[in-house]
């Protein structure tokens, strides 16, 4: 290479690394053993390392468990099957900074080959922000939720009291009727006695009726249903509900059975019910000295899958665990007692059911039922 030549790759180099500086998204090149080999200014300011010290460092360093003791068994089926799993798509996930901070992130990655090597190149983008942002936005869709329920009870409530009204008031006639008569029946009041009885047995199933009708009325909607990746959604949930655990110190125990992976539901609602019930987990380990979630799938029969949310806490009294989704029960100073009895009305609504047992070992068990997206 000549003089000149060799001037041009440096101007280029020099001119690749001051663009790369200036990109907000973050840069981590890594090695086939996982050693980072090139780390930008922005992973820098992302992640809190200077790049002297990562260089020669297994990425891991940059992940939270589970993944940080995982990655390099990633690295190696991928070298031995040559199936990518991340390589190509984008994923959200959770990155841990220098002072043990994790953050919720947007992964990207690519693989480059030369003649002798190859190497890997990932581009991170931090979601704090924008994770702020929608908890803030979720927030506020809660307060205004929280007020149009209220709204929704009392209009409920006068809807229920007007037409429960007339029934009620007729089978209340119907017997103080009965009653009369039979202060000194005779036999002619014996047969009037009895079709006042029927008349306000009548009007008690009609009551009925008016009960199940607005029920089901509010209880019921309609989903989209789609095929989707049930690790997925196990995985994008998992890190939105992780967000903010920083010195909780949890260790998280992912188990995903390939034959439970396409499963036929609206993606949303199952986020949600995941989310809510790995909060709810977390929470119950907040005073305990072993921190283990648990989260398991499993494929039970040819059209049904079961996911598992398991915590390591103090446990649930069975008299609390047989009324857990009813709605208003609630175990916390601040919960309305709505969460679980939503996530039951809208497991029902899929065709699925939800439950909860006492762990083994301590804790308790939340496991749900979903349609598989193809069937044996």
């Amino acid at each position: 290479m000549t003089s000149a030549e060799s001037q041009d790759v440096q101007a280029s180099e020099a001119l690749l690394r001051s663009i790369l500086a200036t990109v907000p998204d973050a840069m981590v090149v890594i090695d086939t053993d996982g050693a980072i080999i090139d780390f930008s200014a922005a992973a820098e300011r992302m992640f809190g390392y200077a790049r002297a010290d990562v260089l020669g460092r297994n990425v891991n360093i940059l992940m939270p468990s589970p993944d940080r003791e995982r990655h390099d068994g990633y690295i190696e089926r991928y070298l031995n099957t040559g199936v990518p799993r991340i390589i190509g798509i984008g994923r959200i996930t959770v990155g841990r900074r220098a002072n043990g901070e994790t953050f919720p992130m947007e992964l990207s990655i690519g693989e480059a080959r030369t003649d002798h090597s190859r190497v890997f190149t990932g581009f991170v983008r931090d979601l704090t922000e924008r994770q702020q942002a929608e908890i803030r936005l979720k927030e506020l869709q809660n307060e205004l939720a929280h007020v149009s329920r209220i709204s929704a009870m009392g209009t409920m409530a006068s809807s229920l009291a007007h037409e429960l009204n007339q029934p009620l008031t007729a089978v209340a006639n119907y017997l103080e009727a009965a009653r009369d008569l039979l202060a000194e029946p005779g036999v002619e009041d014996i047969a009037i006695v009895r079709e006042a009885l029927d008349d306000a047995a009548r009007q008690s199933v009609r009551a009925g009726q008016i009960v199940r009708g607005l029920r089901d009325f509010i209880g019921r909607g309609d989903t989209e249903k789609r095929i989707e990746s049930l690790g997925r959604l196990v995985s994008e949930a998992n890190a939105l509900a992780l967000i903010g655990i920083r010195e909780m110190d949890v260790d998280v125990d992912i188990q995903l059975d390939p034959q439970a992976d396409r499963v036929l539901v609206d993606r949303v609602q199952v986020q949600q019910i995941l989310v809510n019930l790995i909060r709810n987990a977390l929470e119950a380990m907040t005073e305990g000295p072993k921190r283990l979630l648990t989260i398991r799938t499993r494929r039970i029969s040819h059209d049904q899958v079961r996911v598992s949310v398991a915590d390591s806490g103090s446990g649930i009294a069975p008299e609390i665990r047989e009324r857990l989704f009813q709605p208003f029960l609630t175990t916390k100073d601040d919960g309305m007692g709505l969460g679980l009895s939503i996530c039951q009305t809208i497991l029902e609504a899929q065709g699925g059911s939800i439950w909860a047992e006492a762990a083994p070992e301590g804790g308790t068990i939340f496991s749900f039922t979903l349609d598989c997206g193809e069937m044996e």
